[in-house]
């Protein structure tokens, strides 16, 4: 857990970090002949950097301390002759969950790679375990630091979901004084209730920034969501959002993620987004192993910036310093300064973003894209053994009666994914055999059903679903969001059980079921959400799995992720969740049959679990 005051050099650290700064004591690392970002102007230093311990206590020109080698003493040195030297980067808005990795595993994978911070909103994690889970997944002895933004509330809305762990509102409030804590994290832009308005108000007393997670919104909804304090939006997918948002005084963390790349459409306008460039900083947010292996982490969005055209130095200062600011971390990390962290990287080619030496703390932890640590992270046993469900699962949990179905036909709600894991509602005509409601998979309108697996009785809610493209086969995950339950996507009812059933086998993670075979599988026994394998096994097993899933039709790229997301009632325009279909804007119930009542989701249990909205 990274507190951010034992990162602060002690007073004795401070003493040296002054006799080393003054000439007196010598160094314990001196990173030599580098071109240094300025911590304060865009320029690129020709200075040396000496380090002592931990920290930073000056940049001086070249060659002014003299060679290690006349000397007596320890002193280390790094020859950076022809490198750009670079804080470490830092990811303002990440699920760790989402990585699929525990995080020690995304220590060993992303610090190599130059990505040396990560502020995480836990927020699975707070809906499988509580409060310690939260804990746990800010924990690493592995050189990551991690910052919390505060899982908002768990489960998001008790009337519309049942969930899985209930934290309560003033452990919510009490986390946001912590040490650890930079941010109140994402939260539903639609509840305009008291307790989230008192969330606010706490965060804001706390000293602590307020993420955003905008779903697209516009004029008098954006401004009633920023008014409440909400400075920063990882939502923006277009630079007419990044405009109108930045124009409100917010932050706009680009989010390059398995679900959507923004930095494609954000930067490929440079003149029309200008205005806004020293008011970016960047997220991976929801970037699953495979991808981070391949792509990188926060160097992708850098890479991906200097290929649009922006100037280097601002590109990597979006990576660095920008969020340091912004989060108030520019203490501690984020510029290369005295009594900050020694935590940067040397890097040959600007434009290519492959740190050949990372240093976290004053020590070099990885050189060439790997890792000179170990993950040596010790998970308790109360982290497995997570996905509860009855041992017998009923045929008809999925079935969608349509008694007054007129001529073998009626009409549902449906949805259609597009930019990723936005949903827009549309109405599809199906067939209903025997009374039951058919998907269409020459049209595409797949069923969908979002299972508890927290409480053991597999509480069902169904929708359905465009743009998956399964010709036959399941899909199935252990990871709807944010409640983490089942969610599972097919061509019939069979396989969607079938796939269920293999998940409750395996202890959580992504299966791919066709024929009656199991043609993919990711085990994530971690809370059915994570792997503490390597990550090059995760990665792999992803790789695998998507593979199989693309050969029964499905186009999406990262099929898994996009699944997780398909649940969710916070974005446009539907979600699903144990208890029913939702209508994101009216954060109610609506029914999949149309027409239909609009409290039940057409399913006989009703919803005996709903309370009142906050």
């Amino acid at each position: 857990m990274t507190e951010k005051t034992a990162l602060y050099p002690t007073a004795a650290e401070l003493g040296r970090l002054r006799a080393v700064a003054l000439g007196t004591e010598r160094p314990d690392l001196i990173v030599r002949g580098g071109l240094v970002q300025s911590p304060g102007t865009e320029e690129w230093l020709e200075r040396d950097i000496l380090v002592a311990g931990r920290h930073i206590a000056a940049l001086t020109p070249w060659g002014h301390v003299a060679d290690a080698a006349d000397e007596t003493g320890t002193t280390e040195e790094l020859d950076a002759t022809g490198c750009h030297v670079v804080p470490t980067f830092i990811d303002a808005h990440l699920h760790i969950e989402y990585t699929n990795l525990t995080p020690g595993e995304l220590g060993r994978l992303s610090v190599a790679r130059g990505t040396g911070t990560v502020l995480t909103d836990p927020n699975g994690a707070a809906n499988v375990w509580g409060a310690r889970g939260m804990d746990q997944l800010l924990t690493t002895g592995t050189p990551l630091h991690i910052f919390q933004q505060v899982s908002p509330k768990t489960p998001g809305s008790p009337h519309l979901e049942r969930g899985g762990a209930v934290i309560p509102e003033e452990v919510v409030r009490g986390r946001l004084w912590d040490d650890v804590t930079t941010n109140l994290g994402e939260g539903n832009p639609f509840d305009y209730g008291e307790e989230s308005t008192g969330r606010f108000r706490e965060a804001l007393a706390a000293g602590r920034r307020i993420t955003g997670h905008t779903a697209a919104q516009t004029e008098e909804s954006l401004w009633g969501y920023l008014a409440a304090g909400v400075g920063d939006d990882h939502n923006s997918a277009t630079i007419d959002e990044v405009l109108e948002r930045v124009r409100l005084g917010a932050m706009i963390t680009i989010m390059g993620a398995s679900l959507t790349d923004n930095t494609i459409p954000i930067f490929s306008d440079l003149e029309k987004v200008a205005p806004a460039l020293r008011s970016l900083c960047f997220c991976a947010d929801d970037k699953h192993a495979l991808d981070l292996h391949t792509e990188g982490h926060i160097d992708h969005h850098v890479r991906q910036a200097i290929r649009f055209g922006v100037d280097p130095q601002l590109a990597y200062r979006m990576a660095t310093t920008q969020p340091a600011a912004y989060y108030r971390l520019d203490q501690v990390l984020g510029l290369l300064a005295p009594s900050r962290l020694a935590d940067l990287q040397l890097i040959p080619d600007l434009a290519e973003v492959r740190p050949s030496v990372v240093v976290v703390g004053g020590r070099v932890v990885a050189r060439d894209g790997v890792a000179l640590f170990e993950n040596t992270d010790e998970l308790p046993e109360w982290m497995t053994d997570t996905v509860h469900l009855p041992e017998q699962l009923d045929p008809a949990m999925f079935a969608v009666p349509a008694p007054d179905a007129v001529g073998g036909r009626t009409r549902v709600r449906a949805m259609e994914m597009y930019k990723g894991y936005f949903k827009r509602a549309f109405e599809a005509e199906l067939d209903v055999v025997d009374g039951l409601v058919q998907g269409d998979l020459e049209a595409d309108v797949l069923k969908i059903a979002v299972v508890d697996r927290h409480h053991g009785e597999a509480l069902t809610g169904i929708g359905f679903v465009k743009g998956f493209g399964l010709r036959k086969g399941a899909i199935a995950i252990t990871m709807n969001c944010p409640n983490m339950n089942i969610a599972v996507v097919g061509a019939d009812d069979a396989a969607m059980l079938h796939a269920v059933e293999e998940l409750r086998a395996m202890q959580g993670g992504f299966v791919t079921v066709a024929d009656g075979e199991v043609v993919g599988r990711v085990e994530l026994p971690v809370g059915g959400m994570m792997s503490a394998a390597p990550f090059e096994e995760t990665a792999e097993a992803l790789r695998q799995g998507h593979a199989a899933t693309h050969a029964l039709g499905c186009p999406i790229p990262s099929p898994y992720i996009i699944l997780s997301f398909v649940g969710l009632y916070v974005v446009p325009d539907l979600g699903v969740t144990e208890l029913g279909l939702i209508d994101a804007f009216t954060q109610s119930f609506v029914d999949v049959l149309v027409p239909g009542p609009v409290d039940r989701c057409g399913h006989e249990h009703g919803h005996e679990h709903e309370g009142s909205a906050s």
